[in-house]
């Protein structure tokens, strides 16, 4: 058990690495490659609308004209042990880990990120309980009733899940259900507030993904049910709430495991839609603004951070399937 979580733990590690290259690379490498000038990539840095000498001066601050090794070398020893920004007679120092420093607003984005952060994690935590439970629950019902009016009427609602995109689904519950809007309270403050604002988007945000889920786990109780193991189980007369519970239920599992790691890490990096529809100051409201702004290193910081929770999800999930089926670990 030991050397297969120092095994995932490596390759996690060297996937992270992996990851930087890439991100590093959209940024500056890409732009390139499609014909941008350093002049291009340097006016992104400024906001909207920047003079030719901010443009010079980000440009040279940045050092965009060096190789891109050299950059990119900066750009991790920024995460890992900070990084100085110069401005003319001041000098100020972005503190380790150093997500990107907004020329624009003159901060650091990793403070800004933490501030975020909770609202993302309030977000996506709750919705993750309510699809999991759900969605699982469903599919399971659905699988032991085929063909019944729960299974088809089950499955008609999580293919309207699965086809309503979460800007319609949130309109329509502001337009009908909470006209005033949803105001994040923090959980520290009020704990019964931030669950009673937080509930609708948490409800549609989970109708989404319960969807999948459901149909996921449908498809793969029907099959494990047809096993030989299955019905070796009835066969020795174990009721049915252990045959279905325990055996049935736990080969389930490995592929939920896999689809809740990505979806749950893909959220904690900015549920965009959501938050963007029901305005809530999360990581990903906090993307879309620095679109609008043209404020690149806020983008790049919150890609980054994506990054690092999905890779990070990515290795939970590696260690629990040694947990769930032990004959992972001799893979």
């Amino acid at each position: 058990m030991v050397a297969y979580i120092v095994r995932r733990v490596i390759g996690a590690v060297l996937l992270l690495a992996i990851t930087t290259m890439v991100t590093f690379g959209i940024f500056f490498l890409v732009p390139r490659l499609a014909g941008q000038t350093t002049d291009q990539i340097a006016a992104q840095y400024v906001g909207r609308d920047p003079s030719p000498e901010e443009i010079t001066l980000t440009k040279r601050r940045l050092g965009l004209d060096d190789p891109l090794v050299v950059q990119y070398g900066r750009f991790v020893k920024g995460l890992v042990a900070g990084t100085d920004y110069s401005y003319g007679p001041n000098t100020e120092f972005c503190p380790p880990p150093c997500f990107g420093y907004s020329f624009k607003y003159q901060r650091a984005v990793w403070p800004d990120l933490v501030d975020r952060f909770p609202v993302t994690l309030s977000l996506a935590v709750g919705a993750a309980a309510i699809w999991l439970v759900a969605g699982v629950a469903i599919g399971v019902l659905s699988a032991l009733r085929k063909g019944t009016v729960f299974d088809r009427a089950a499955m008609i609602t999580a293919l309207a899940g699965v086809s309503l995109p979460i800007f319609f689904t949130g309109l329509l519950t502001l337009a009908f259900i909470r006209p005033e809007g949803v105001v994040f309270v923090p959980f520290t403050e009020n704990p019964p507030a931030w669950a009673g604002n937080l509930l609708l988007p948490w409800v549609t945000l989970a109708f989404l993904f319960a969807a999948g889920y459901a149909r996921l786990t449908r498809a793969t109780m029907l099959e494990t049910v047809g096993e030989d193991y299955i019905r070796t189980a009835r066969a020795k007369g174990l009721p049915e709430r252990t045959v279905i519970g325990k055996h049935a239920l736990r080969a389930t599992m490995t592929p939920t495991l896999t689809m809740f790691g990505l979806d749950l890490g893909l959220l904690l990096g900015g549920a965009v839609l959501t938050e963007s529809t029901y305005s809530l100051p999360g990581l990903g409201k906090y993307a879309v603004d620095a679109i609008r702004q043209n404020d690149l290193p806020q983008i790049l910081g919150v890609t980054t951070l994506a990054a690092f929770f999905i890779v990070v999800a990515n290795l939970v999930v590696d260690l629990l399937y040694a947990v769930v089926d032990p004959r992972v670990r001799l893979g």
